[in-house]
């Protein structure tokens, strides 16, 4: 059969979607991802557009409102939200300073690019800088002051990412309450996204706990598997993974200052492929087990044991691995891609951009190799997976 010509990151996209065995599922049913760009090697946002629409994602979480970012996905259906970094939270706190941020990062994109929600800062509370802790929540209310006043209230909301680490207790899940040095802070807040009817965003992941106590955390809790479970004894709810635990422990300290009525959702989870020596639990096998078995939670619409009727909402980390992070290998190793649009490891990413589903053909090898430069591994674990590596030059 002819083939087409592909651009080199198109091939290695539409390659690298592709697996044989079963197809576990698409990534977008209620999950969203994190696009950070701290990296020199990324492909540019474009490219990035079809990556998504080839594994149907639907919702998008920057750190910043970059605009070659906003612009490449007017008109491609895709949520986003957007952030204003913890430098820039003094500023917002000046309603003139918030209505030009506003004017210049979300109004203009706002008739092709939709844009949900905005963030103010990222983990404020946990970065012992009390001028920022004492004015995110002015900045907050500035902010969203601005949205009103340019009549964008309806179309965009205000929130804020924490930690997890912002909880001074977590077990049981329903003793779950925040930490009383940051307590003070909190309760304002609450009262805010109580007011605006905004979720409450927890950056929360299993794979520190893992880290910090590989003897007394179960690895089979925190990635979803097959585990006797822990009983709140309070509730005597039920808990097979440590994720939703967390999840329920923000919503018992929500309860506790008083509100029943904000919801909780996951900004950031995830696992990195690799890590330092000291790292445990930094593995390729442990990052698809944990990503695999999540989407596949989501797929279900499923609950927690303490809100079993309310699906949760989870943005995924990270689009791609960022090599200029600072930090611990891991930092560097929690994406789901290579720069080159290949995935890290299979989750069961389902091809929709460039092989028609509807067509039988298959691609020979030697047709691959003509057309991206690529040689094929098959490795055997139960089911064929498909590997690919790619001789790209960028």
């Amino acid at each position: 059969m002819a083939v087409a010509t592909f651009s080199r990151f198109a091939c290695c996209l539409a390659l690298g979607v592709l697996f044989s065995g079963q197809i576990l599922q698409t990534l977008g049913a209620g999950v969203g991802i994190n696009y950070g760009q701290i990296a020199n090697n990324l492909p540019s946002p474009t490219s990035v557009v079809k990556l998504l629409q080839s594994i149907n994602i639907s919702r998008v979480k920057l750190y910043d409102a970059d605009p070659k970012v906003l612009t490449a996905f007017g008109n491609s259906g895709v949520e986003f939200i957007i952030a204003i970094g913890n430098e820039n939270i003094l500023n917002m706190t000046d309603l003139t300073k918030a209505q030009e941020w506003l004017k210049q990062n979300v109004q203009p994109y706002l008739h092709q690019t939709q844009i949900t929600c905005v963030t103010v800062g990222n983990e404020v509370l946990t970065t012992g800088d009390t001028v920022l802790m004492q004015n995110l929540l002015p900045a907050m209310q500035s902010v969203y002051q601005a949205l009103v006043a340019l009549g964008l209230d309806k179309q965009v909301n205000i929130s804020s990412a924490h930690s997890v680490a912002i909880l001074g207790n977590s077990y049981p899940p329903s003793s779950g309450s925040f930490r009383e040095d940051v307590a003070e802070y909190i309760h304002p807040l609450l009262n805010f996204h109580s007011e605006i009817n905004s979720p409450f965003l927890i950056n929360a992941y299993p794979f520190f706990a893992y880290k910090g106590n590989p003897n007394g955390v179960s690895l089979e809790y925190v990635l979803f598997q097959d585990n006797p479970g822990v009983i709140d004894p309070n509730t005597n709810l039920t808990y097979d993974n440590m994720l939703y635990a967390q999840i329920d422990s923000v919503y018992a300290a929500i309860k506790a200052m008083g509100h029943t009525d904000i919801d909780v959702a996951i900004s950031e989870t995830g696992w990195p492929s690799k890590g330092d020596p000291d790292e445990t639990g930094a593995t390729l096998e442990n990052a698809a087990t944990y990503n695999r078995n999540l989407l596949r939670r989501i797929a279900m619409n499923q609950g927690t044991p303490m809100k079993p009727t309310v699906p949760i909402n989870v943005h995924v980390f990270a689009l791609f691995n960022e090599d200029l992070k600072p930090g611990a290998a891991s930092e560097r190793n929690y994406g789901l891609f290579y720069p080159d649009g290949t995935p890290v490891y299979d989750i069961g990413f389902q091809d929709h951009l460039l092989l028609s589903s509807s067509s039988s053909a298959k691609l020979m090898t030697s047709e691959l190799d003509e057309a991206c430069g690529c040689s094929w591994v098959r490795v055997m674990d139960n089911l064929p997976v498909l590997m690919l590596r790619f001789r790209i030059d960028y």
